[in-house]
C-alpha cells in the first residue's frame, strides 16, 4: 500500500524565530542544606569546603595523599587538588610542624594531620616552643594559621602509642588553642573555623567517633568555636565532658533517667580557652557537678574545670565537685582498655556519690 505525500518547502527567511518559545535555563542543582555524615567525613567535607574557599589552605601528613590517611579522613582530597596542596610528608613530625610553621609566615595555611596521639611527641618540642610562641614573639606582627589534627583517645582496641590523650599538654601551653569535637556537626565546622583562625589550633578528633553518623548542618554552626554547650538538659546533676565522653555521658544519662534521676550533659568542645558560662549556669541549676575525661586524672584538663567551678559556684555547691577519668597509668594494652576508661556505670557511681551528700 503506497500514499501520496506532499511535500513544502519552508522559506526559513520569513520565519519569526523571535515568537518560538524559549526553552529555561537548567537551574544548577542547590547544594543540600544537611547530610548525614560519619565524622571522617564531616571533617573531609569540612577540609574540602575550606581548600575551595581559600587557594593558601593545604595539608600535610604521613600518607593522606591517595591514600587518604589512615582513617580516611583526606579520601579524594588528592585527587581533587593535587599534590602541592595536599602533601605526603616523611615520617617526621617536627618536619611536618617546622615546615608548616614556615609556611604560615609565607601566608600558607597549613593544615597538619598527627596519624595518631602518640605520635605528636616527636612534634613537641616545636610545637610548644615555636607554634605557640610565634605571635607574641613578634608582638602580634605575623599570623600563625597552622592546624594540628590529632586523632585521639581509646575505644578501638588498638596498641600502645594509639590510644592516648595528650591534651593536658597542650591546653596548659599559651599560645595555643585546643579543641575537640564531640559529633559530625561540630567536626565540620569546628574544623573549618579552626582553619580560619590566625592563631594556631590542635583540633583533637575523637577517633572512637569517627564512624557513627550524625546530622552536618551545612547552612550555619550555630555555636561559636570556643562556647561549650548544654546537649541533655536535666536538674539533678551537671556533667561535663569533651570528645568521646560525650557520648558516654549521653548513655549514662539515659540509665539514670529510668531510675528517675534527671542529668544535664554539657559539652565542652573548647579546652583551652575553656567557655565556663554554661558550666557555671548548670552548676547554679542542679547544686552537683562531675567531670569526666579518658585522660589520667592527675594534674588533669578534669582537674582545673572541677578547681574552678568550686571557686566560682561554691556557694551553689551542695556536693564537692567530683572526677571520673582514666587511672593514672599508661595506658593499658587493649584486652584491658575498658577497665581503663570510664563507662556508664562510672559515671553513675559518681552520680550516686554526689547525690548521697
Amino acid at each position: 500500500m503506497s500514499a501520496n505525500i506532499e511535500t513544502h518547502s519552508v522559506d526559513t527567511d520569513s520565519v519569526d524565530t523571535h515568537s518560538a518559545p524559549q526553552s529555561a535555563p537548567v537551574p544548577a542543582p542547590s547544594p543540600p542544606t544537611s547530610a548525614s555524615l560519619p565524622m571522617t567525613k564531616a571533617l573531609n567535607a569540612g577540609l574540602r569546603q575550606a581548600m575551595t574557599d581559600d587557594p593558601s589552605v593545604l595539608l600535610m601528613g604521613e600518607d593522606i595523599g591517595p591514600l587518604g590517611g589512615v582513617f580516611r579522613v583526606t579520601e579524594g582530597l588528592h585527587a581533587e587538588f593535587g599534590d602541592k596542596r595536599v602533601l605526603d610528608t616523611p615520617l617526621a613530625e617536627s618536619a611536618i610542624v617546622g615546615t608548616a610553621i614556615g609556611l604560615a609566615m609565607r601566608g600558607y595555611r597549613p593544615v597538619c594531620e598527627i596519624q595518631f596521639d602518640g605520635f605528636v611527641f616527636p612534634g613537641f618540642d616545636q610545637i610548644t616552643t615555636q607554634l605557640a610562641r610565634m605571635r607574641t614573639r613578634h608582638e602580634g606582627g605575623i599570623a600563625m594559621p597552622v592546624v594540628i589534627r590529632i586523632p585521639y583517645g581509646g575505644h578501638i582496641g588498638s596498641i600502645e602509642h594509639h590510644q592516648e590523650s595528650p591534651e593536658a599538654y597542650f591546653a596548659h601551653t599559651p599560645g595555643l588553642r585546643v579543641v575537640s569535637p564531640s559529633n559530625s556537626h561540630d567536626a565540620y565546622w569546628m574544623l573549618r573555623e579552626a582553619i580560619a583562625s590566625d592563631d594556631p589550633v590542635i583540633f583533637f578528633e575523637p577517633k572512637s567517633r569517627y564512624w557513627p553518623k550524625g546530622e552536618v548542618l551545612f547552612g550555619e554552626s550555630g555555636t561559636g568555636l570556643h562556647a561549650s554547650k548544654v546537649v541533655r538538659i536535666g536538674t539533678d546533676v551537671t556533667v561535663v565532658g569533651h570528645g568521646a565522653m560525650v557520648s558516654v555521658l549521653l548513655q549514662a544519662a539515659e540509665i539514670a533517667a529510668e531510675e528517675g534521676i534527671s542529668m544535664e550533659v554539657v559539652d565542652l568542645r573548647s579546652l583551652s580557652p575553656v567557655d565556663y558560662g554554661p558550666i557555671l549556669a548548670s552548676a547554679g541549676k542542679t547544686g552537683r557537678v562531675i567531670v569526666a575525661q579518658e585522660a589520667s586524672g592527675f594534674v588533669s584538663l578534669g582537674s582545673e574545670i572541677a578547681a574552678t567551678v568550686a571557686e566560682r559556684a561554691y556557694y551553689s555547691l551542695e556536693a564537692p565537685v567530683l572526677r571520673v577519668s582514666g587511672f593514672d597509668t599508661p595506658f593499658p594494652p587493649a584486652a584491658v582498655e575498658t577497665h581503663f576508661l570510664p563507662s556508664p556505670d562510672r559515671i553513675l557511681e559518681a552520680v550516686d556519690r554526689a547525690l548521697a551528700y
